[in-house]
């Protein structure tokens, strides 16, 4: 699978939040702001899970429609994913 660079923009803006929990916890900020941040972190991950598994499935989908397949397979994967991640 190709990767979109949006996908690759978000996951550097990710690794700039963890950055910053980091140093935030190494200057032994107030655990509010921490949790916060850490917060956003995943859910930013979260986005860019459903965003990769959402691209894949499309993807797939169309392969194999292309090549008269069913997609009920494809689909099911995608959701086990999904559900992995969580």
């Amino acid at each position: 699978m190709e990767y979109d660079k949006a996908v690759v923009n978000r996951l550097k803006r990710i690794e700039g939040q963890i950055k910053g929990a980091l140093s935030m916890i190494e200057k032994n900020q107030d655990c509010k702001e921490v949790i916060t941040q850490l917060s956003a972190s995943r859910s930013a991950i979260d986005r860019t899970i459903g965003l990769i598994v959402s691209s894949n499935l499309e993807q797939c989908v169309r392969e194999n429609i292309e090549n008269g397949q069913s997609t009920k397979q494809v689909v099911k994967e995608a959701v086990d994913l999904l559900v992995k991640s969580r």
